[in-house]
């Protein structure tokens, strides 16, 4: 079971001097979703980058409190309470996310850096 986390954009449009909503009930619209997956394999960080890009889309990154509650949940109810590997790494002197954002959640105190040798359990999205 996974959960979805999707955010969709909203279309205003000026009419006459006011702001009116598109129905996009017949419009195209472009929609954001996450979707994470605890995996329970043990893997290095490496073999785990390379399991999510090839079961799903990557290791899973956070950006915002809504991603890190979304994965919270995961964990609780996959029952994970031990450490996972995420898609966060150190690279060229700087920790940077796998899929390109940029390093700016500030809610990091509960994480901790280890050899990326290790065998953990990892989270996908």
């Amino acid at each position: 079971k996974s959960v979805f986390l999707c955010v969709s954009l909203t279309i205003l449009v000026l009419n006459k001097q006011k702001w009116h909503d598109i129905h996009v009930s017949y419009k195209k619209s472009t929609f954001f979703c996450y979707s994470a997956v605890v995996v329970r394999e043990r893997k290095t960080w490496q073999e785990a980058l390379e399991h999510c890009r090839e079961h799903h889309h990557n290791l899973a990154s956070v950006a915002s409190d809504t991603e890190m509650l979304l994965i919270q949940k995961e964990l609780k109810e996959d029952g994970t309470s031990a450490r996972v590997w995420m898609g966060l790494r150190f690279l060229a002197g700087g920790w940077m996310w796998v899929d390109g954002q940029p390093l700016a959640y500030e809610r990091l105190k509960e994480w901790e850096a280890h050899d990326c040798v290790e065998r953990l359990h990892f989270i996908c999205y």
